[in-house]
């Protein structure tokens, strides 16, 4: 039984999702031929990812291919209650999922996935799988395996296959070329700053903007500002991401410096209270805080909370908190993915790359099943490559073919110069 906030909205959910389809060719491609091949047929899909037009797309995508799907949210910000309630209406389909969720039902909802017993799994963040495996290892016997969506999820993957935890074979569909090059760098440049000014409606040229992380999602939200007229500064703690945005034209620093400088901050580390309460004491009164990390720990507001002498909600998802020496700092968006929590996420071109990745994912784990070891995969490079061919298609552009001469030529040793 769907679990969704207002299921009237379900008329405005389905012009969303005709919407996000007209912008998602490629992955339409792949709908069309798992409709007539069915890869799925027999099997439950359990998903925990944003509740948006986008997945809803990707949704439709695993029923074409005779699939069952249960859906549940991966943030508590993150849900479009319209898409919730236009999917709770399809067939084979359930959904657990609202916008502004307690953590309470967060983690219901996702217990609800699990009660599916899915055969596969695709993740954002690592929380479904992550359940599975302390609370339900009794169902990992009969799970062909899963997918991650993002870097802090492969990470977390990553460190219960190093601690010999993980016991089925999951695809890190964040390492495909088609997902962390297009996604994390363009898809997080734009939506972050959609997310920001509909919170704000701040000027950003003129401004000084710190961005905390220098991997695909920073690189980014950098050019994203830097292209809107705002001075970048940059911290991190690796040597060679803070070389490249040094070599990108970016000022780099430690944050304590950044904070007294920068007007807005945006966390893009995927790492624990890296905007500390000493730095936002440190700030200018009236700097913006905002995350585009998965999770709602890069800014510590357990003590900004804790500490501040008054808070009220200014603007749409927009916090203000008056601190100690006086000052006012914004929080965007509750601390959570404000290109989410302030606005509708990523556009669909690029989700339709992503979850192109998925789908055939999910086909890949069926294809192999019995076959893959357990642990962190990466899939096949021919398929990545396919997945960046579709979307050319999409976008009506061709590209040249090597020669016979020259397909010789680069796949010899011989021939010099």
């Amino acid at each position: 039984m769907s679990h969704v906030k207002d299921p009237s909205l379900a008329a405005q959910g389905r012009m969303n999702l005709e919407i996000a389809e007209k912008h998602m060719g490629a992955l339409l491609v792949v709908r069309d031929r798992f409709a007539k091949e069915k890869p799925f047929a027999g099997l439950t899909i359990g998903m925990a990812l944003h509740v948006t037009k986008e997945t809803g797309i990707l949704v439709r995508t695993l029923t074409a291919g005779g699939a069952k799907v249960a859906i549940t949210g991966c943030n508590p910000l993150s849900t479009q209650d319209d898409i919730a309630a236009a999917l709770a209406e399809e067939a084979n389909v359930e959904v657990w999922a609202y916008k502004g969720e307690s953590t309470e039902d967060y983690y219901k909802f996702l217990q609800a996935v699990v009660g599916k017993k899915p055969d596969i799994t695709i993740d954002d963040g690592c929380d479904l799988i992550s359940m599975m495996h302390k609370n339900h290892p009794e169902l990992l016997s009969t799970l062909i395996g899963g997918c991650e969506e993002t870097t802090t999820g492969v990470q977390r993957l990553k460190a219960m296959e190093a601690d010999g935890a993980l016991k089925i074979p999951m695809v890190a569909v964040n390492d495909n070329k088609t997902k962390h090059m297009m996604d994390n760098y363009y898809g997080t440049g734009q939506s972050t700053f959609d997310g920001i000014l509909r919170s704000t409606n701040m000027l950003i040229a003129g401004k000084i903007v710190v961005v905390l992380g220098y991997g695909s999602c920073g690189k980014g939200v950098a050019m994203r500002a830097q292209g809107m007229g705002a001075q970048v500064i940059v911290t991190e703690v690796d040597p060679f991401r803070a070389l490249q945005a040094a070599m990108d034209g970016h000022r780099v620093m430690p944050m304590a410096e950044a904070a007294r400088q920068g007007d807005l901050f945006i966390t893009v580390t995927g790492n624990l209270n890296v905007v500390s309460y000493a730095h936002m004491e440190s700030m200018k009164d009236g700097a913006v805080l905002a995350n585009s990390g998965h999770f709602d720990a890069e800014i510590d507001l357990k003590t900004l909370e804790a500490r501040a002498t008054g808070k009220r909600r200014v603007r749409h998802y927009l916090d203000e908190y008056k601190l100690s020496n006086g000052r006012i700092v914004y929080v965007a968006g509750e601390g959570r993915l404000v290109n989410l929590a302030s606005a509708e996420g990523h556009p669909s071109e690029v989700m339709s790359l992503s979850f192109c990745g998925q789908a055939l994912a999910c086909e890949y784990l069926v294809k192999n099943k019995g076959k893959l070891p357990a642990g962190v995969l990466t899939m096949p490079p021919d398929i990545d490559q396919y997945i960046a061919d579709l979307q050319l298609k999409a976008m009506g552009l061709s590209i040249d073919a090597l020669t016979d001469e020259q397909a010789k030529y680069i796949s010899s040793w011989e021939e010099g110069t």
